[in-house]
């Protein structure tokens, strides 16, 4: 059971890393970093780097939201560990 648990932990961190990163990467790579090739491109008259900044990293962060839920839930599942 320890083993289970401790497999489990490793599974979550790991994924929690990763979606960690990519939010990391939109949030600063899109909207700072990279901010002035996205520019080149517009949506809704407004340069692309421009909207990572204000709106696109706070979709993003809300998916991967979601992600997580249902990753976790699959995993709760997997291990026997959901309620």
């Amino acid at each position: 059971m320890e083993k289970n648990l401790k497999e489990y932990w490793s599974k979550n961190v790991t994924f929690m890393s990763v979606l960690l990163v990519i939010w990391a990467v939109v949030s600063y790579g899109c909207g700072i970093i990279f901010v002035d090739a996205l520019n080149a491109t517009r949506i809704g008259g407004f340069p692309l780097g421009f909207w990572f900044a204000q709106q696109g990293a706070i979709y993003v962060f809300v998916c991967l939201i979601f992600v997580y839920y249902f990753y976790m839930q699959k995993l709760d599942k997997e291990y026997d560990v959901h309620e």
